[in-house]
């Protein structure tokens, strides 16, 4: 089967967690709204049922595909016996789902999906093209980056590991439009905050930091919040009954949530955050010119956020706390003391500087994905 010469046909493979969906999101959205207008623009996601895709589906904007595809469970277990199984069930249905679909093009944004799709792709000959979070490139990234048209990475770092791949481009991550777009009166007023103090925000991801919260709730006794300073803080859904239960009468200047859809409003609320250093949190962050405490998450595959969040401190728009060092600092009097000696100020100039004049990430991936497309159908690519 064979797409029109006038439509665009794109499979998103990617998924697992927010790290990898969201970016795929943010593109796939650049992408339709960029394409010619007199273009049919037909794009499907592959996902699977364990992966937030999955959860999210109803809103996704797009039709989601599932492949039944995991990756290996640390340890002996049964479950590992079954991979080899899995991994032909997945190649089979990506065979079967690009035969059917015809895409024009296949983009990976990580995880255990993109490889059984990405690989049916490269054996076909369709084009396709890597985007790369984090410093550190994941498994599918190292592994099938050799036959991938473009790698776009999110951090410089993440170059040294691809030596052997297509041609690698630096883009920075792609973050969804609408984050940067919130107001801050409706998110003041939307979490109860006082509009006179400064908010640091607290963000351990959807599914919450355990020992960031543990650190939190040791400094929630500190009197300086009463006094000019006020939490939001994301529990995480896990948490958040355990973290509200013990916070008690100390949350006292603070607003608890599990998980928040409107993050546009959370990141309008906040003057600073202490977060881990995911690749997509820091993206998210610097378009959204927030300063931050960042305590990477220790067990991350290559140690890829203390990498990630390397970067943010070399650029002066962060400091870091290592996960060791957690029981023994105070991460709120730490963010309080960046308030009072200017320090959060200059933090946040350094990612105003570091973002002027430069296009979205999404916008230049998006672009190019459509020149490929362009290229590929006898077209112009177009500077």
């Amino acid at each position: 089967m064979t797409a029109p010469a006038d439509s665009i046909r794109i499979v998103f493979a990617g998924g697992g967690t927010g790290g990898h969906l969201y970016p795929a999101i943010a593109i796939a959205d650049r992408i339709r709204e960029m394409a010619p207008a007199a273009a049919k623009v037909e794009i499907v996601f592959v996902g699977t049922k364990r992966g937030l895709e999955y959860r999210l589906h109803e809103k996704l904007g797009y039709p989601l595909h599932l492949i039944n595809i995991r990756g290996l469970v640390r340890g002996f277990t049964l479950v590992n016996l079954l991979i080899p199984f899995l991994v032909v069930g997945a190649l089979i249905k990506s065979a079967l789902l690009l035969g059917r679909f015809a895409p024009d093009i296949v983009v990976g944004t990580g995880g255990y999906v993109a490889w059984p799709v990405l690989k049916v792709a490269a054996f076909r000959k369709i084009p396709t093209v890597l985007q790369e979070q984090n410093s550190y490139p994941g498994v599918t990234t190292r592994q099938l980056a050799g036959r991938a048209k473009r790698i776009y990475l999110g951090l410089e770092a993440g170059r040294a590991y691809l030596r052997d791949a297509g041609e690698v481009v630096v883009t920075g991550n792609p973050v969804r439009a609408f984050l940067t777009q919130g107001d801050r009166t409706e998110a003041i007023r939307f979490f109860e905050l006082d509009p006179d103090k400064k908010t640091i925000l607290v963000l351990g991801g959807s599914q919450g930091a355990r020992s960031v919260n543990a650190a939190v709730l040791r400094s929630i006794d500190s009197k300086r919040l009463s006094a000019g300073y006020q939490i939001l803080w994301q529990t995480g859904k896990g948490g958040y009954k355990d973290v509200a239960a013990k916070a008690g009468s100390k949350a006292h200047g603070c607003t608890l949530f599990p998980f928040a859809e409107r993050m546009d409003l959370v990141y309008a609320a906040a003057d600073l955050a202490i977060a881990r250093a995911g690749a997509l949190t820091l993206a998210e962050l610097a378009a959204c010119g927030l300063p931050s405490v960042l305590i990477p998450y220790p067990y991350a595959a290559g140690d890829h956020q203390r990498k990630n969040a390397e970067t943010f401190v070399q650029s002066g728009a962060a400091v870091m706390i290592d996960e060791t060092a957690l029981a023994s600092v105070d991460v709120i009097e730490q963010a309080i003391a960046l308030f009072e000696s200017g320090r959060a100020a200059r933090m946040k100039e350094a990612l105003q500087r570091s973002a002027a004049g430069k296009k979205p990430a999404a916008d230049i991936i998006a672009e190019d994905i459509l020149n490929i497309i362009r290229v590929g159908k006898g077209g112009q690519a177009v500077a």
